[in-house]
């Protein structure tokens, strides 16, 4: 028995507990067939006055004065002249019970007005089928007792749609959804939920509902027309430079209804469930319209605020690129406020970064201009060249400011790199200038200012020796051994990763610092000569001495025993209350068994190699920069995982040694060929020579490890050779990534002291926010909001990302922006950032309030709420 069936009986049930007799004229015979199943009772009977004679019906009344009646009839009520059952029906009860009437009942609706209207949906609604019972149950949760035809509709589609939400763009959205093509960018055909909606008579009701809404009409309308109209309006309400003329008839006309037009379009992109659907169908629209050449020429600040297609994206980068490469370093400021603004849009977002391959590559592009841009302004700041009074004042320079011309090259090929796979060639002819300022000036003007220390009776390479940085070799003594005995610490860990360079530490630290109760303080060390694993992973440990193996094998020895393998480290660190282990082993361990290992050891070394593994092998030195952002994101791990799981209070990052890298093939320019192997040489590598009483010669760099590395004079000691400046003495085997000799990026080695604390000073907090010089009324439908942050980014204050909208009660009434805020200015004017928020098109209570809401895009966290009226000039309702 169904819905309707249980409604009839009940009703007649009720009837009956005071009416012997109750007249039922169901005119439509909606339930003639299903009359006998009826489960009135045994006491009610049944009789089809349609198929028996009156009289008998009279008699069978009167022969059964305590039995009750329904009397049942297909036809109308007939004229009361002629009803010969007149006077039993004077005084009896009709009832009433067609399906119309039980369904607006069923569905809680209050107007009977809607009968025509339900009588039409009588498909949607009809009683025949289980699916149309769940689709009834389904519109029953939806319908409020006041609804009309139009509202009853829009629920009708969204039970077609399976959505629990019938307002109008959520409607808009999911049937538009319906023509994506996964993997292409093309429209194709409704999907089945339309041709669903087509069936059941509501296609009229659903255009009516788009005129509504987007102000859209058309002779002919189809879904992809209402797609292409809504982003073509999105685009032009978000540019500042003149709509093009072949765009302007397929705007939607009404100013005020096309707001939701962008609204649409911006919930559609931040929906990550739907991205690849608006990336595709927005590239389809972009194809279609040319949309390339019609911007090509506009300028970055023309598309700033416009998120529409990823063309757009692409034409702003091409903007930037251009004018980094004709401006050079005075287009940085440009190239920071413009990205900073797109990378809070859509096509770059840090946050969405893996939801495509093309975000990645846009996003990669912004990094690779910017880091150009701070590149080429570097330059510039140091266009004089470079000059050193002397080896301290080298080192020093180096430590404040030059390594960062490594690291922003660094920065740029490894973002430039990502952008390769997909074939664009935006970045070359950047690739190639930065090229040719790092490899063609700054590595040569760096060469030949460090050779000026290096050289001379007096120079570097005689004492090897710099006031105030520790030399390699005495690492243990004066940070290890003198933290135990300081008491400042229980135990040490001390965590080498092979060529990890100098910049790449100062760029750990920074984000060791931005974790909550870590601190990391970065200084430097000398390292061994030559600088190379061997003798650099032997000058950590603790020792009394560090000689050569007598004779031919250059085995490095500590205190007489080798130090080439993992177990005879940790053999000579058993000495000194120590342990050495890998640091993968470590973290694969776990917490309690990572406990267990450590122990009551008072000394562990950890040792990570990928740098060096990656970039001293001809096939894959091109993945060093990528082996750089994976060890800086290995490290950090390592880190954490010893303080927060390991209780360890101290850890000291360093390396045994650095290197250089040239992105590009060297040329014989930068080789410096050696005929012949001096007698008495016992090693060659492309930075290096080894070997016993070499010979003297001035078109090198030499000396013996005795003064460089501290090795026990005589028999325990080597000579060496240096290629000068930053040659190679050979190619074979790769000579991109190479290290070995004394410059700058080789022999400083960074060395980084973290440790916990509790401390209020080493807690991490977001940066604050607030709203300010603004009304607390909104009177436009499209409202510029100006917010300020409080204070500028540090180490402890961190930058902070927020989602912006407004809203009634959780409802947003606007689309959805996005700012991060990451200044580090001290100048309050410099923290300002604005965004316009879109205001949906509709009717708003002007005594109401509504709410300007900011919350954290990571952690969804409400960081501002701030009450609002909204008043609008022109309003249009639904």
């Amino acid at each position: 028995m169904d819905v309707n069936e249980r409604r009839v009986v009940e009703s007649l049930r009720a009837l009956f507990t005071t009416e012997r007799v109750v007249f039922w004229h169901d005119t439509d015979s909606q339930f003639a067939i299903t009359l006998e199943s009826l489960e009135l009772g045994d006491d009610i009977e049944i009789v089809r006055l349609d198929q028996t004679p009156v009289l008998a019906v009279k008699r069978q009344l009167e022969r059964q004065p305590a039995s009750q009646f329904l009397l049942y009839s297909n036809k109308v009520e007939p004229d009361p002249a002629a009803d010969w059952l007149l006077d039993v029906r004077l005084r009896s009860k009709s009832f009433r019970a067609d399906l119309t009437t039980l369904l607006i009942e069923d569905l809680g609706l209050t107007s009977l007005t809607l009968v025509p209207y339900i009588k039409s949906r009588a498909k949607f609604l009809s009683a025949d089928s289980r699916r149309a019972e769940a689709r009834r149950a389904k519109l029953k949760q939806l319908v409020q007792s006041g609804d009309g035809e139009a509202e009853l509709d829009r629920k009708m589609m969204a039970v077609l749609l399976r959505s629990d939400e019938s307002e109008p763009l959520s409607i808009a959205h999911q049937l538009l959804l319906g023509l994506w093509v996964e993997g292409e960018s093309r429209i194709g055909e409704p999907a089945k939920a339309w041709t669903e909606l087509q069936g059941y008579g509501l296609e009229p009701s659903f255009w009516a509902l788009m005129q509504r809404t987007f102000g859209y009409q058309s002779d002919e309308p189809t879904l992809a027309d209402l797609w292409l109209r809504i982003l073509v309006t999105d685009f032009t309400r978000t540019i500042s430079a003149e709509v093009p003329q072949a765009l302007r008839h397929l705007l939607l006309e009404n100013p005020q209804l096309a707001n939701n037009a962008t609204i649409l379009a911006a919930r559609w992109r931040n929906d990550l469930h739907s991205h690849a659907a608006y990336a595709d169908m927005s590239a389809a629209v972009a194809q279609m319209l040319k949309l390339g050449e019609l911007i090509s020429g506009w300028h970055a600040e023309d598309l700033l605020e416009c998120m529409t297609f990823a063309v757009v994206e692409r034409q702003i980068i091409h903007d930037l690129k251009t004018r980094v490469m004709q401006l050079g370093g005075a287009a940085l400021g440009d190239v920071q406020a413009i990205t900073a603004r797109r990378r809070d849009g859509h096509w770059s977002n840090a946050l969405i970064s893996d939801a495509s391959d093309e975000i990645r590559a846009l996003s990669a592009c912004y990094d690779a201009i910017e880091a150009a841009a701070e590149f080429l302004a570097l330059k510039e700041r140091h266009a004089a060249g470079f000059s050193f009074a002397d080896a301290a004042t080298a080192v020093q320079a180096y430590r404040g400011e030059l390594y960062r011309f490594d690291q922003w090259y660094r920065c740029f090929h490894f973002a430039a790199d990502k952008v390769d796979p997909t074939g664009w060639t935006l970045l070359h002819e950047l690739r190639g200038a930065i090229e040719d300022a790092y490899s063609g000036w700054f590595i040569p003007g760096l060469s030949s200012a460090w050779a000026g220390v290096l050289a001379g009776e007096h120079g570097l390479l005689a004492t090897w020796r710099v006031p105030g940085t520790t030399p390699q070799q005495d690492f243990f003594d004066n940070h290890v051994a003198a933290a135990l005995s300081a008491g400042t610490t229980k135990r040490v860990f001390v965590l080498i990763s092979d060529a990890f360079r100098y910049e790449a530490g100062e760029a750990l630290v920074r984000e060791i610092n931005a974790k909550n109760r870590f601190t990391a303080k970065l200084d430097a060390m000398l390292s061994v000569l030559p600088s190379y694993t061997a003798l650099g992973m032997a000058a950590l440990l603790p020792h009394q001495s560090i000689a050569y193996k007598a004779g031919d094998s250059l085995d490095v020895l500590v205190d007489g025993q080798s130090t080439a393998t993992l177990e005879s480290r940790n053999a000579q660190l058993g000495r000194y209350d120590g342990i050495a282990v890998k640091a993968d082993d470590l973290l694969g361990l776990g917490k309690t068994k990572g406990r267990e290992l450590v122990g009551q050891h008072k000394v562990v070394y950890l040792y990570h190699d990928l740098i060096d593994m990656l970039g001293d092998k001809q096939g894959s030195e091109g993945q060093t920069f990528d082996a750089v952002a994976r060890t800086l994101k290995e490290l950090s791990g390592v880190i954490s995982h010893i303080i927060n799981n390991l209780n360890g209070s101290m850890v000291l990052v360093t390396a045994d040694h650095g290197f250089l890298y040239q992105d590009s093939a060297l040329d014989d320019a930068s080789r410096s060929p050696l005929p012949d192997k001096p007698v008495g040489t016992l090693k060659a590598k492309k930075r290096y020579l080894i070997g016993r009483d070499l010979p003297t010669n001035d078109k090198i760099w030499q000396g013996n490890t005795a003064l460089t590395a501290g090795t026990t004079p005589g028999t325990g000691s080597v000579d060496f050779w240096l290629p000068k400046g930053a040659m190679r003495f050979h190619f074979a085997g790769g000579a991109r990534f190479v290290h070995g000799s004394a410059m700058p990026q080789e022999v400083i080695v960074p060395l980084i002291t973290v440790r916990e604390s509790e401390s209020d000073k080493a807690r991490t907090r977001p940066v604050e926010i607030t709203l300010i010089g603004t009304s607390n009324k909104v009177v436009t439908n499209t409202q510029r909001f100006e917010l300020i942050q409080t204070e500028p980014t540090s180490n402890r204050v961190l930058p902070r990302t927020v989602r912006i909208s407004l809203r009634d009660g959780e409802t947003p009434v606007s689309d959805e922006q996005v700012l991060t805020f990451d200044s580090t200015s001290s100048v309050l004017g410099e923290r300002v950032k604005s965004i316009i928020l879109t205001i949906r098109s509709g009717s708003y209570d002007r005594q109401k309030d509504y709410f300007f809401i900011a919350r954290d895009a990571q952690t969804k966290v409400e960081v501002l709420r701030i009450p609002l009226k909204i008043d609008l000039a022109f309003s249009n309702d639904f």
